[in-house]
């Protein structure tokens, strides 16, 4: 019985899986993840819903892109459609102030994801002047999303499953480095890419599964305010799901992928996350002969006295 709960704890301290909840605790892990969905449905759908009125190619606006992320049909697909408003009426509405605006709005959406990652990574925040990637990855990351939705008509079953699955690989790989600013090592980031990737599937299963009879019910019982909060539940679970795939890729680089090093990463690539080493800082060159010093006056008092 010892020697199987010594076996025991010796797997549990060789996956560090305590480490990895230490840094979910230190991040706020949940509490970042309602506030990557508040300020998705706030800043970056309204955004989205312009962007997908002024597509030519598909007719049911953002309602189609948000149907098919989260996996719906049916009724429940109705019910989320029916609190969108028809892109006609988006587009005739829309002036180029409010445009303006959204998308300003919308690289504050960017911002965040950046400094999450950030914080992950033991980082500091990038200088002012780099919101310029914010807006690339503002630009890329609603190319992604169209392109997903393009698949939908134009690749069906294995076809689809595949482009969608590099794609978002691809997308999460090299948004990390990107929004960075390249201070982490391409092959640091790959399993981080990677298990956001499988959240993704995992929560889109669990979508299908959970929340398309929900937002049903929701939306007989409380009619457009019951939809929108199933569909702000689904977003808490895609910022859970993107900081916490960043999350367990540095845990895994640290504890199993990488662990002789002192830190993830090559060591003939110096400015990159654990390539010179992280975060700690050296000593300052003059403190040590400032304590020899000390030390040789001290004795030199000991041998007069």
């Amino acid at each position: 019985m010892r020697q199987w709960r010594r076996g025991l704890r010796r797997a549990w301290e060789w996956l560090g899986v305590h480490a990895l909840l230490r840094r979910g605790c230190d991040l706020e892990l949940l509490h970042r993840a309602m506030g990557f969905a508040t300020l998705a449905l706030v800043t970056l759908a309204p955004l989205l819903i312009v962007v997908a009125a002024a597509d030519p190619l598909v007719r049911g606006g953002f309602a189609s892109w948000l149907t098919d992320g989260m996996g719906l049909s049916g009724q429940s697909a109705d019910a989320l459609t029916g609190i969108i408003s028809p892109p006609r009426k988006v587009i005739g509405t829309t002036s180029v102030l409010s445009l303006v605006l959204l998308a300003v709005f919308g690289v504050s959406f960017a911002g965040s994801v950046q400094n999450g990652y950030e914080r992950i990574w033991s980082l500091a925040s990038g200088p002012w002047h780099r919101v310029w990637r914010q807006v690339t990855w503002l630009t890329v990351l609603t190319a992604y999303l169209y392109q997903e939705v393009q698949t939908r008509t134009a690749l069906h079953g294995t076809q689809r499953i595949v482009v969608s699955l590099v794609s978002t690989v691809l997308f999460f790989w090299w948004g990390q480095r990107f929004l960075l600013g390249g201070q982490v090592h391409w092959r640091t980031l790959l399993p981080g890419a990677l298990a956001t990737v499988a959240g993704l599937a995992g929560l889109r299963g669990f979508s299908y599964l959970v929340f398309t009879p929900l937002i049903v019910t929701n939306a007989l019982n409380y009619g457009a305010v019951g939809t929108v909060l199933v569909v702000e539940s689904w977003l808490i679970g895609v910022g859970f799901v993107v900081y916490g795939g960043a999350l367990f890729g540095r845990w895994f680089v640290e504890h199993h992928w990488m662990p002789s090093h002192e830190e993830p990463g090559g060591p003939g690539e110096s400015g990159e996350l654990g390539e010179s080493g992280a975060s700690g800082e050296p000593g300052e060159p003059g403190e040590p002969g400032e304590s020899r010093g000390k030390d040789s006056e001290s004795e030199d008092r000991e041998r007069r006295d």
